[in-house]
């Protein structure tokens, strides 16, 4: 081959090298992120699963991308959507804000890996073996929020210390209402109170059962941690003030919106926490080697103008042990 065919022909190949590497580059990874609720609802916990996802090298559109299905409340179209995730061969499907959406990823899947952030325990429900080694496909985050929400009444209670009934407000549909009912028998059982106990299985309800509580007499509410309450934190917040409820909730979010109180789990700690695993599962971690996490930051909010508003006056004690005060 002459000298000049020889360059014309390195040049060539040459020119197909980058054609060449760009076809055998990975494609890009999907997660699946399966909410109870639309995303839109799910903003502040999405920036701190991005801000999780960031920690480990991924960026949305960059170097993952992410295809998002929510329920929009209704945990009935859960599994279909799970299912939906499952045909379109995601990478990873996260389950985050609680108990049914995990349970429908599980359904869903038996290979595809699941990262889980609930406040229930994983493993009273079904969903993992052990936290140190979860075994199978699953692995996740878990935080305080169920766990707590005696406590919430207890905090309620020093609010306001004459109270005999206090109501309680649980979404029958949940797979901690019933353990959560009975926890909160026996702190009500020690204090002396008596509980009432109501029920609300979607936002629709919400409006109703809340109107009541003036009629009950009750002095004030609990709300059960659960999914769909901390989803609408906000409106639910509107309903107590309108009808002057003292109440306490899972999220600050309840509290920054105007309600009374809030005591649970850091949620921007355990949804960072789901990115963090996330990303990890996409550099190659299995999922049965990554253990439960369990986030045990709690979190208590008082809004002491809704406070004044009831006419509450809110002990020195609880005002001390306050993440934040909100005058």
């Amino acid at each position: 081959m002459r000298r000049r065919d020889f360059i014309k022909a390195i040049a060539g190949s040459a020119a197909t090298w980058p054609l060449a590497a760009r076809a055998q580059q990975k494609p890009i990874p999907v997660i699946g992120y399966l909410g109870a609720e639309s995303p839109a609802v799910f903003a502040s916990r999405l920036r701190a699963f991005r801000q999780g996802l960031a920690d480990t090298g991924y960026a949305e559109g960059r170097n993952v991308s992410i295809e998002y299905r929510g329920a929009q409340g209704q945990h009935s179209t859960l599994a279909a959507l799970a299912t939906e995730l499952v045909g379109r061969h995601v990478t990873v499907i996260v389950a985050p804000g609680g108990a049914p959406a995990a349970l429908a990823a599980k359904s869903a899947t038996t290979t595809i890996p699941i990262v889980f952030e609930m406040g229930a325990d994983p493993i009273a429900i079904g969903l993992v073996a052990s936290l140190s080694h979860p075994g199978g496909n699953l692995t996740g985050v878990t935080s305080l929020s169920v766990e707590v929400t005696p406590k919430r009444l207890e905090f309620l209670h020093e609010m306001v210390p004459t109270a005999g009934l206090i109501a309680v407000l649980v979404n029958p549909t949940s797979p901690t209402a019933e353990s959560q009912s009975k926890k909160l028998q026996v702190t009500a059982r020690d204090r002396g109170l008596q509980l009432h106990f109501l029920q609300a299985s979607n936002e629709r309800d919400f409006d109703t059962v809340i109107a009541t509580l003036p009629e009950l007499r009750a002095a004030g509410l609990v709300f059960a941690s659960d999914t769909m309450f901390a989803t609408h934190s906000e409106q639910l917040a509107a309903l107590t003030v309108r009808h002057a409820v003292p109440a306490i909730h899972q999220s600050r979010d309840f509290t920054i919106a105007g309600g009374l109180m809030s005591y649970g789990g850091s949620f921007v700690e355990s949804h960072r926490q789901a990115g963090v695993y996330a990303g990890r599962i996409l550099r190659g971690d299995k999922p049965a080697d990554l253990p439960v996490q369990q986030v045990t930051k709690v979190e208590l909010f008082i809004n002491l103008k809704t406070a004044k508003a009831l006419g509450i006056t809110v002990p020195q004690s609880v005002q001390n042990r306050a993440d934040e005060v909100i005058e």
